[in-house]
Order: C-alpha cells, then sequence, then structure tokens
C-alpha cells in the first residue's frame, strides 16, 4: 500500500488503554455510584462496557440502579472520575511520551478520539508535549459512537486529513472496527479485551511504537 503524499496525514489515538490507563478509575466509579443506589457493579460489568459509548455505560448503571436520567448520571459519574483524577499526576503508558515527543517533533497532526468524556481527553492531551493533540473527540461530539467509523471521520476532517492517509492508534475491537471502517491503517496495542487476530493493520506493544514503525505502513 503507497502513496505519494506525506505519509501518514495525521496519527489519532484512543484515549484509554492507548495512551493513559484510567479504566480503573472509571471502574472505581462506577462502582460507588451504583452502590450509592443500592445496587452492584461488577468487573463483568466493566468488561462489558470496554470500548464502547457512553451510552452503554448509562444504560448498564441504571440496570444496576441508578434510577435516573442520562444527563444525571453522566454528571455524577463524571464528577466522581475528575475528583479521582485531580489528585494524580498523568501517567501515559509506557513508550507513549517519547513517542508522542517523536509526533510532536515531525509536527504530525494529531487527534485523541475516544467513546469517552471529552474533558477527560483534554486533560491528558494538556500532559503530552505541548500542540501535539490539536484536536479531541470525545462522546459529546458525535452521535454515532465507536465502532461507526463516524468519530474517527470526523476527527480526520478537523484535522484537514485524507482519513485512507491516516493511522489510528487502538486497543479494543471496538475502536479498531471503527478506524477501519474510516479507512485507515491501525496498529493495535495491547488491551483489556483480546482483538480478534482478523482486525487491525499491524500489532505492536506500546513501547514499540516509533514513527518509523508507522512509516512503514504505508
Amino acid at each position: 500500500m503507497t502513496t505519494t503524499n506525506i505519509f501518514p496525514a495525521a496519527i489519532l489515538f484512543d484515549h484509554d488503554g492507548t495512551l493513559v490507563d484510567t479504566e480503573p478509575v472509571w471502574a472505581a466509579a462506577k462502582v460507588a455510584l451504583a452502590a450509592e443506589f443500592g445496587g452492584t457493579w461488577t468487573e463483568q460489568d466493566t468488561l462489558d462496557c470496554l470500548g464502547l459509548s457512553m451510552q452503554f455505560t448509562l444504560d448498564r448503571l441504571r440496570e444496576r440502579g441508578v434510577n435516573l436520567p442520562d444527563e444525571q448520571i453522566n454528571d455524577l459519574l463524571v464528577a466522581k472520575v475528575h475528583d479521582t483524577l485531580a489528585q494524580q499526576p498523568v501517567e501515559f503508558l509506557p513508550g507513549i511520551e517519547r513517542f508522542l515527543s517523536e509526533v510532536r517533533e515531525a509536527q504530525i497532526p494529531a487527534a485523541i478520539v475516544t467513546n469517552a468524556t471529552t474533558s477527560v481527553a483534554r486533560r491528558t492531551a494538556n500532559a503530552a508535549p505541548e500542540g501535539t493533540f490539536s484536536v479531541i473527540i470525545g462522546n459529546d461530539e458525535t452521535t454515532h459512537p465507536k465502532p461507526n467509523p463516524q468519530p474517527y471521520l470526523l476527527a480526520a476532517e478537523r484535522l484537514g486529513a485524507d482519513p485512507t492517509q491516516c493511522v489510528a492508534i487502538e486497543d479494543s475491537p471496538s475502536g479498531v472496527r471503527s478506524a477501519t471502517a474510516a479507512g485507515m491503517r491501525v496498529i493495535v496495542v495491547p488491551g483489556e479485551l483480546k482483538v480478534p487476530a482478523e482486525l487491525g493493520t499491524v500489532r505492536l506493544k506500546h513501547d514499540e511504537l516509533t514513527l518509523q514503525a508507522v512509516r512503514a505502513l504505508a
């Protein structure tokens, strides 16, 4: 697969499990919120929601006893997550900060594309080398979350990049399907959920991510 354009036109990153691991914080917030309403949030509930839309999580929380409208559940959940994260520094996964520095130094446009909350992704973006991320697509930006291609297509559009010349970095089956459906090449990094072997372009560990590896996909 070759191109006469500069490749990659942009690099698009999933958030949780790709850049950072805030999933334990989200899981703890869901456990606490369900408990406040007399319900129980299990580890299986967490696994069932990984990589899927915030709406899926809100519906599951309601099933677990949080009998409130979507907006109120979302606000309570996000507030708990923010309270916890405010007490912690942003910790990038191994190798990610070095790779982000490479991306920034090469002046390659980059975005964060997540089904989760934009504000949490923005916190991560602010901890990256200054100017790395010019676009953040979160759950409040889209009407059709991953695995639909809309989030990745929207990010590419805002970056002014041809989706077919972009590379996405993902760790979940739904995210890989989303980026693939958008026409992008996808690097799959290890995550909580196993990505089927037939999905994605190449598999790398987080600390194996380099611009050389990305450009080899051209």
